[in-house]
């Protein structure tokens, strides 16, 4: 019966060592919940849609995108690849979103 205690107890015990070497591991990591700084999207589809030929079209689209991904491309047109989410988005014919 000793035995089986004692055998409990420096189980439990190496659990909760486990489980703070685990934490304190982690601890250096940001957390991938943690959000990321949100850019101003009305300025950053301001300077995307500068040269459109429908400018405030251009920087409703922009601005959904930007909500949604956190991210405008550089330039007033292209640079997709700087910014994978924002290229990605279609409307419901398949045509691409963003600007």
């Amino acid at each position: 019966m000793g035995i089986s205690k004692l055998l409990l107890s420096s189980l439990l015990f190496s659990l909760l060592l486990l489980h703070f070497a685990h934490a304190t591991v982690n601890s250096n990591q940001p957390s991938p919940y943690t959000p990321l700084a949100k850019i101003d999207c009305g300025s950053a589809c301001s300077g995307r849609c500068q040269l459109s030929s429908r400018p405030n079209l251009c920087k409703r689209a922009c601005g959904t995108c930007c909500a949604r991904c956190n991210c405008v491309p550089p330039g007033t047109a292209g640079n997709y690849d700087v910014c994978p989410c924002y290229a990605s988005l279609t409307t419901h014919g398949g045509k691409r979103k963003c600007p």
